[in-house]
């Protein structure tokens, strides 16, 4: 049943009432500037670009000084605040933003046995509050209750997380409980901020995926004997990181889409260069372990160097 236009406008003042921002100088028509009161009259263009666009504006405070993560999360799995915690430094670690906010939102099941990217995509749309404003950058990354659909679970492939947008991911948190599961000495929140890491990664622009490379360092594509698969003659590159310690190694994906370099998002498909196969990282995850190593690494030299020349620390 449709509300009436008043009853409407004082929902929106108490919602933005109460989110309102302590400032002592607020901005009198949007007191929260991450936050937008009406997405449907606001231009989403800036952040529905492809992945690694956004590489430089998320890494300097050229054009935005601070980053509004928006996390939807359906009902029962909401992310660990040890993760989320230990994601942030990670941003603080390799961007200049100091002003970081993260936002909630529990949202209930689409009830679906598994989910397309086309679909997470449809729900972000639905969903999605906040666009970048002013000198704010937004970040949107939804929670989901079901896995994706391309998963083979008794080939040991599950996807954890992909990018799929500058702006935009997705994390499997279904299938990241369930895998901590048997992770032993491995946390749900090891695997949630190793997720949450390599994904942003992406949004960094690496590797090669929006951020040149200041040196060669992008592997290929592989088959299952571990030879290089071609594509027109060529070895197809695969957008991650050919050292051996590194968040952004390339072992750690398996090429679902493989969509030329980059994500590509058009009117009627959204594509993903990175799916992140959850067994791999765990059995990787467990090795560390074992070594008395860290659970999961951070960004090699290379990487580190590739996001430096494009703004970052």
């Amino acid at each position: 049943m449709k509300k009436s236009a008043s009853f409407l406008l004082v929902l929106v003042v108490l919602f933005f009432g109460s989110c309102s921002s302590s400032s002592d100088s607020p901005d009198s028509e949007n007191p929260n500037p991450g936050e937008n009161p009406d997405p449907t009259s606001i231009d989403k263009t800036a952040n529905l670009r492809a992945t690694g666009d956004s590489g430089s504006d998320i890494l300097s405070n050229t054009n935005f000084d601070k980053l509004l993560i928006e996390i939807d999360y359906v009902v029962g799995h909401k992310p660990n605040e040890s993760a989320i915690t230990g994601f942030t430094d990670y941003l603080k670690e390799h961007t200049f933003k100091e002003d970081i906010e993260v936002t909630y939102s529990e949202l209930s099941s689409p009830d679906k046995e598994t989910l397309t990217l086309q679909e997470v995509a449809d729900l972000e749309q639905e969903h999605r509050n906040s666009y970048n404003s002013g000198k704010t950058l937004a970040i949107y990354i939804y929670f989901a209750d079901a896995p994706d659909d391309t998963d083979e679970p008794d080939n040991d492939i599950v996807t954890l997380g992909a990018v799929y947008r500058n702006t935009s991911m997705v994390i499997y948190q279904k299938t990241i409980q369930d895998l901590a599961q048997k992770g032993g000495l491995i946390t749900t929140v090891d695997i949630e901020t190793a997720t949450l890491n390599h994904e942003f990664g992406h949004l960094f622009g690496l590797v090669n995926l929006g951020t040149d490379m200041v040196n060669p360092h992008e592997d290929v594509v592989r088959d299952e004997n571990g030879d290089p698969v071609l594509t027109d003659g060529e070895e197809t590159p695969n957008n991650h990181c050919n050292a051996n310690i590194c968040l952004m190694r390339a072992e750690l994906q398996f090429g679902r889409t493989n969509k030329s370099a980059s994500a590509k998002v058009n009117s009627n498909k959204v594509y993903s260069s990175c799916a992140l196969n959850g067994n791999t990282l765990l059995s990787k995850m467990k090795s560390n372990a074992a070594k008395g190593l860290l659970v999961f690494p951070g960004l090699d030299t290379d990487c580190i160097l590739d996001i430096q020349a494009i703004g970052g620390r």
